[in-house]
């Protein structure tokens, strides 16, 4: 697979990121990839835009073979992806920013509907970044679909102690603890899940263990399962 060959080629000591967070990736990306597959299988033509991709692999397991795929990211991100992915007729990499405009009209040019996602990245932005950013989106894809991930006040109090941070030094800097407040920045919230409450579909695909131990984390120490969330919207004119 090309996730194992990349990590084998990366020279990185993915061995020092211990605790929960790698497992909770895993949880999340599947969460994500229901999300994109729901859309799909109503509008396989459509655009998707994977904003922040880093070195994800989300377009090989996603691909119906034929949608058109845009992954964004910075280009520092973007020269390392480019030894590992190639563009094609469907599948473009495009070096930009989720907090610019300047990617817009190189995404609209397939045609038909977009569909875009943000996965862990708008959170380490402030709040004023993330709203103006939100806008801009809505104002130039009306209409569309996106997701993208959210964190209360609860959660983003624990990151000193999560093992991953103590191996990184950037932090998660937004805090939203309503994914419906967001609704005067152009992005109607249709649905949000938690680590608890996947989509049935994506649910059936998580070892027992997960399926189980997310609820028992629920009911036991509910801040770090509940105050995550996984949103679906839909953008609308900002009001």
């Amino acid at each position: 697979m090309r996730w194992t060959r990349l990590v084998a080629a990366i020279d990185y000591d993915f061995a020092k990121f211990r605790g929960p967070s790698p497992a909770g990736s895993v949880l999340r990306a599947s969460i994500f990839d229901g999300y994109v597959r729901s859309y799909l299988a109503e509008h396989p033509d459509a655009t998707v835009v994977d904003l922040g991709c880093g070195l994800s692999t989300r377009f090989d397991r996603l691909d119906n073979g034929r949608l058109h795929w845009f992954d964004l990211d910075l280009p520092d991100t973007m020269a390392l992806r480019r030894r590992f992915f190639t563009d094609s007729d469907r599948y473009t990499m495009i070096e930009g920013s989720i907090l610019d405009d300047g990617w817009f009209e190189q995404v609209r040019e397939p045609g038909g509907p977009v569909f875009l996602l943000s996965e862990a990245v708008l959170l380490y932005f402030p709040a004023e970044t993330v709203h103006t950013t939100l806008r801009q989106i809505a104002e130039g894809f009306p209409g569309s679909r996106s997701v993208l991930d959210t964190g209360g006040k609860a959660m983003m109090g624990t990151q000193d102690r999560n093992p991953v941070f103590t191996q990184v030094s950037a932090r998660m800097e937004w805090i939203c603890d309503d994914p419906a407040a967001l609704e005067p920045s152009g992005v109607h919230l249709l649905e949000s899940r938690t680590f608890a409450s996947p989509q049935p579909a994506v649910a059936r695909t998580w070892p027992l263990r997960y399926r189980l131990g997310m609820k028992m984390m629920r009911a036991i120490f509910p801040p770090p399962v509940t105050t995550y969330k996984l949103n679906l919207f839909e953008t609308t004119p900002p009001r």
